[in-house]
């Protein structure tokens, strides 16, 4: 929806209201989109953020697997002294 800056004097409560029902709200200058009416998103709080962060957490340790890590890998293409084989 486009409005011009004048007319959306009078109906700024009614743009407010659709734009937080999520509708795309611009407000024109001169025939051009100068503004756009956005919700605010609330961030989450400290809360929230700790149960997320656990839960990847625990979906990444669900997800590994036993065995050689990175550092490791390559081990067998060596020998005692370090040297390739």
């Amino acid at each position: 929806m486009q409005i011009s800056v004048s007319d959306a004097k009078g109906q700024l409560t009614d743009l407010v209201r659709r734009a937080e029902a999520g509708d795309e709200v611009v407000l024109t200058r001169h025939g051009h989109a100068a503004v756009r009416l956005v919700p605010i998103k609330v961030a989450p709080d400290r809360k929230s953020r700790r149960a997320l962060l656990e839960a990847a957490r625990a979906a990444g340790s669900a997800k590994a697997k036993a065995g050689p890590d990175a550092a490791r890998s390559q081990d067998f293409l060596y020998g005692d002294d370090g040297l390739p084989e």
